[in-house]
């Protein structure tokens, strides 16, 4: 074993999963470090003593990861270079039992729910005066405003009930006044997230108050983007697309996750929702907010989706030409209503249908950007490489969606964070290309 030279008061916080997940852990960062611990963001120093794994247990590939994660720090733990691993987040809340008899050198495991317990183990006070309050995990001029926790959907692929519970909003004054502080610490983009932003406000006000809320968060003064990820479609508030058309603060942009087109997988899937009701949305949000940029998700191989199912599916997808769209394939997972069902396609086909609707939207976004050449775009830069600075229109959240490449002058300076202007010189599937204006 290695002597240790970590310090015990230094916390390195890992983060897998969603952007929930990394709401979470800005929460737990700006806890820690009231009570005068030391605290980075998946550092690669290797001088923390402790370690808190947020890990992620939503589809197979995600729990993999968080599981191959744990292990690795439990190794580094045994080699003397960690002094104690704890583990939180939805993969710890929905397998603890089984985790903790696999991989005893985890310290305590805790679940979504668990961080003032967490913070005792740590012998730190749960600071309530600091609710709200985050150490940004992403660049300055973003973040991620979780507007509420859980979900009350039935949907038959989904364990985020379990690992979350239901659906509990965050009070609107509070919100608000998140949002305050971090515009006055430099925020410039909100992206509002939640497991279907669309319910917020029915429990605690008795109807839907998502148009609301992001009224009132265009207000806060130094916020000049807002964007709405997971939106779910059943019941979903029309008066938010008059918001997002009335107040240039508010991007058009909408994450709406779909995952099927066909009746019947539909109705297997629990969405509440048919494919002709689909479509009139649809037709509704582009009428309404006609510049509007609409990102989903698709799931390839629900049990028992068939060639003709698929194919109904791509003749959808190719018919509303979205924006933005990605697709995973089906993962059976324990106690959800579909882990009863026959899990009847095989991985194979599962990954090939992927793939050829991923080949389709590629040439669909090629063609929709060909629309942006000669224009010029409002950019916001997020980070330089290669000596271009690359930024993303309000039409692009980061990470997932399309990025401007811009070309700078050797004598002028933008910063990260900044808006700039860019005329399009090119554009392929997933880029834009541009010079400074």
């Amino acid at each position: 074993m290695r002597t240790r030279t970590t310090s015990p008061r230094k916390v390195n916080v890992v983060t897998l999963g969603c952007a929930k997940n990394i709401f979470d852990s800005e929460v737990l960062m700006t806890q820690l470090r009231a009570n005068a611990y030391e605290v980075e963001h998946e550092s690669t120093k290797g001088d923390a003593g402790i370690v808190i794994i947020n890990t992620c247990g939503f589809i197979e590939s995600a729990k993999q990861e968080s599981i191959d994660t744990i292990i690795r720090f439990s190794e580094a733990k045994q080699e003397g270079l960690v002094d104690r691993v704890y583990v939180t987040g939805c993969l710890s809340e929905r397998y603890k039992e089984e985790l903790s008899d696999g991989i005893p050198e985890v310290d305590a495991w805790f679940g979504t729910r668990d961080l003032p317990r967490l913070l005792k183990t740590l012998k730190a006070d749960y600071k309530k005066e600091l609710v709200g309050e985050r150490l940004l995990t992403t660049p300055a001029h973003y973040a991620y405003m979780k507007i509420a926790e859980g979900c009350d959907r039935p949907c038959a692929f989904c364990a985020i009930p379990l690992m979350r519970g239901k659906h509990v909003s965050t009070p609107m004054e509070d919100i608000v006044l998140q949002a305050k502080g971090l515009a006055a610490n430099g925020v410039r983009e909100l992206i509002l997230i939640a497991q279907d932003l669309t319910y917020y406000g029915l429990d605690i006000y008795k109807e839907r108050k998502l148009a609301e809320l992001v009224r009132r968060l265009s207000d806060v003064e130094g916020i000049d983007w807002i964007r709405l990820h997971y939106a779910f479609p059943t019941g979903f508030p029309l008066d938010v697309l008059d918001v997002m058309a009335e107040r240039s603060n508010v991007c058009n942009y909408l994450d709406m996750p779909l995952q099927h087109a066909s009746d019947e997988m539909l109705k297997a899937m629990r969405r509440g929702t048919t494919q002709e009701k689909m479509d009139r949305l649809i037709g509704e949000i582009r009428n309404r907010v006609p510049e509007i940029a609409i990102r989903t998700t698709l799931i390839c191989g629900f049990p028992g989706e068939t060639e003709a199912h698929h194919e109904d599916l791509m003749r959808w997808t190719e018919r509303h030409q979205f924006e933005r769209l990605g697709c995973f394939t089906y993962s059976h997972e324990e106690n959800t209503h579909a882990y009863s069902m026959n899990d009847d396609v095989s991985e194979d086909v599962k990954r090939k249908r992927v793939e050829a609707i991923m080949e389709q939207q590629a040439g669909i976004s090629h063609q929709l950007n060909q629309k942006y050449i000669g224009t010029t775009q409002r950019v916001l830069v997020d980070r330089t490489e290669d000596g271009l600075w690359i930024g993303r229109t309000e039409f692009d959240s980061p990470d997932v969606d399309n990025e401007v490449r811009i070309q700078v002058p050797e004598d002028v300076h933008l910063r990260i964070g900044d808006f700039a202007s860019a005329r399009i010189d090119s554009a392929t599937e997933f880029d834009l290309h541009g010079q400074l204006v």
